[in-house]
C-alpha cells in the first residue's frame, strides 16, 4: 500500500523523558522504519523530518521558569502561536492523517487520530494540580468528539473512555504499547560505570521509577521498605528515580528523613541512556502506582531480567500478567513481605526475572505500529 502521509506532534520529545515522550518517540521510529508511513514532526514552533532522541538542553528548568512568570502559558501557547505554527506547516504538505499522541490534538481539516493514554485527571483530580483537571474537563471531550479513531493503551483505558464519554466502542482501539531494545539484561561490565556514578552496588538495592507526585503512590514503597528488618534495608535500600512532579510536599519531607538514615536514596532526573543501566542492576523492582493506562516501568525492568513487585490496580495487570508479583498498592504489609523475599530468596529473584522475561517479550513497537497503522487506515476511511 502507499505510505501514509503523517502528521504528528513531537513536542513530548522536547521535555525531559516521560511516559507520553517514550510513546512518541519509539512509535514514530518504527513506523519510520515499517515504510508505512512518511512522518513528519511538529515541534511546537515548526516542522521536522528528524525524530529527537533527546531533550533540548535545560528544558526542564526553561519549563519551570516560564511556568512561574506566564500565567496558563501551555494553554496560551497551545491555542495561539502553536496552532499557527501548526497551520504553517500543514499547508501545502498534503498530509492524509493527523496523529496527536498526547490527547488534545490542534485543529486539523482532515482525519484525526488521538491517544488517549490514561483518564487518570478525572479518575483522580486530587493527584493532579487544579490546572490541568480543569483543562481536561474542558478540552477533552472535544477533543474525543472530533477524533475519527481513538487509540488507548490497553483494554482498561478503553472501557474507561466509552463508559465516561459514551462513545461508541468501534471508534476506540487498545493498542498495547512496546518495549525499547535498550531495556535488557546487562553485564557487570556495562553496569559498573554507572553503580560508580550513583555510588551503589549491583543487585543490592530495590529500584522504583517515578515522577514524584501522588499517582505514583511512592510514599507507601518508602513506608513499606522502612518496615523492613534493619539488615535487609542495608543490604537493599530503596532507590528511587523521578523527577519532581506536583504536590510533593508530604513525600519530599519522607524521602529527605529516609535518606538522612541511609535507608533511601532519591537520584532525581537520570537520563534516558542511564535508566535501563540502572534497572539491570537492581535486585528487584517495586511499582506501587494506584492508577495506569499502561505502565512503561514494570514492563522495562521485566525486560531487563529484574523481578517486579507492582500494584494490582487499573491496567498494570495487563501488563505484567502472571509474571510479577502482585499486590494491593494501600498494604504495607504486602509490599513489604514480597520485598524482603525477592531480597533474601535467590530462587525466587531467577524464577521471576525469567518469567518476566518471557511476558516483556510479547510487547513490541513493530506489533503496536502494525496496530496503528490498521487504526490509521480506519480512520481514513471513516
Amino acid at each position: 500500500m502507499k505510505p501514509i502521509r503523517l502528521a504528528m506532534n513531537g513536542s513530548s520529545l522536547l521535555m525531559p523523558h516521560t511516559g507520553i515522550a517514550s510513546y512518541t518517540r519509539n512509535l514514530a521510529l518504527a513506523l519510520r522504519a515499517s515504510g508505512a508511513a512518511e512522518l513528519s514532526m511538529f515541534y511546537g514552533v515548526g516542522w521536522s523530518e528528524e525524530i529527537r532522541s533527546s531533550p533540548l538542553p535545560g528544558a526542564g528548568g526553561l519549563k519551570d521558569a516560564i511556568l512561574k512568570l506566564i500565567p496558563r502559558p501551555y494553554w496560551l501557547k497551545r491555542l495561539g502561536i502553536q496552532q499557527h505554527r501548526f497551520d504553517a506547516g500543514v499547508r501545502g504538505r498534503g498530509f492524509d492523517l493527523y496523529h496527536e499522541p498526547a490527547f488534545l490534538p490542534f485543529r486539523f481539516d482532515g482525519p484525526i487520530v488521538i491517544t488517549i493514554h490514561d483518564l487518570s485527571p478525572l479518575r483522580y483530580p486530587e493527584t493532579h494540580p487544579p490546572e490541568r483537571v480543569a483543562n481536561f474537563r474542558r478540552y477533552l471531550p472535544d477533543a474525543i468528539e472530533r477524533a475519527a479513531r481513538i487509540i488507548v493503551d490497553s483494554a482498561f483505558v478503553g472501557r474507561e473512555v466509552i463508559e465516561m464519554f459514551g462513545v461508541d466502542p468501534a471508534r476506540v482501539k487498545p493498542t498495547l504499547l512496546g518495549v525499547s531494545a535498550d531495556y535488557r539484561p546487562r553485564t557487570a561490565a556495562e553496569t559498573a560505570a554507572v553503580m560508580a556514578k550513583y555510588g551503589l552496588e549491583r543487585e543490592r538495592y530495590v529500584f522504583a521509577v517515578g515522577t514524584l507526585e501522588p499517582r505514583k503512590n511512592l510514599i507507601q514503597a518508602i513506608e513499606a521498605h522502612s518496615l523492613l528488618p534493619e539488615t535487609v534495608r542495608r543490604r537493599a535500600p530503596l532507590v528511587v528515580a523521578g523527577a519532581k512532579g506536583w504536590v510533593t510536599g508530604a513525600l519530599e519531607e519522607r524521602i529527605a528523613a529516609a535518606e538522612r538514615s541511609g535507608d533511601v536514596r532519591w537520584l532525581g532526573y537520570v537520563p534516558a541512556a542511564e535508566l535501563p543501566l540502572l534497572y539491570a542492576a537492581a535486585r528487584l523492582f517495586v511499582y506501587p502506582s494506584i492508577y495506569e493506562g499502561f505502565g512503561f516501568p514494570p514492563l522495562e525492568a521485566m525486560a531487563s531480567g529484574v523481578p517486579v513487585v507492582s500494584s494490582n490496580q487499573a491496567s498494570l495487570t495487563e501488563v505484567a500478567g502472571d509474571a510479577a508479583v502482585m499486590v494491593d498498592p494501600y498494604d504495607r504489609e504486602a509490599l513489604r513481605e514480597a520485598m524482603r523475599t525477592f531480597v533474601e530468596d535467590d530462587e525466587e529473584v531467577r524464577r521471576r526475572a525469567a518469567l518476566g522475561y518471557v511476558q516483556a517479550a510479547k510487547f513490541t513497537w513493530q506489533k503496536c505500529s502494525e496496530q496503528t497503522v490498521g487504526v490509521y487506515r480506519q480512520a481514513m476511511s471513516a
